[in-house]
């Protein structure tokens, strides 16, 4: 009974992680998307800049985030 529930505890959190990740890509790409050929017409139209990206993009640039948002969040630890 105690192995049945840790399995079930490590896929539920499993799966919730997967959910988590494909709900922020599936929001990097969107708002990629959405904001990037606004902000910046002329280079998009240029081939400057990318109007739509890919989902492994989309990984690396949340990827890029959650490491500035982590060390933001460690200096802010630090000071208080």
């Amino acid at each position: 009974m105690n192995k049945t529930w840790w399995i079930a505890i490590m896929s539920g959190t499993l799966a919730l992680i997967a959910v988590y990740a494909v709900i922020v890509l599936l929001l990097v790409k969107l708002l990629w998307a959405w904001t990037i050929p606004d902000i910046f017409p002329g280079a998009v139209e240029q081939g400057l800049i990318a109007g739509a990206i890919s989902w492994y993009t989309a990984f690396k640039i949340a990827v890029f985030v959650a490491v500035l948002a982590g060390l933001a969040g460690v200096r802010r630890g630090r000071e208080s």
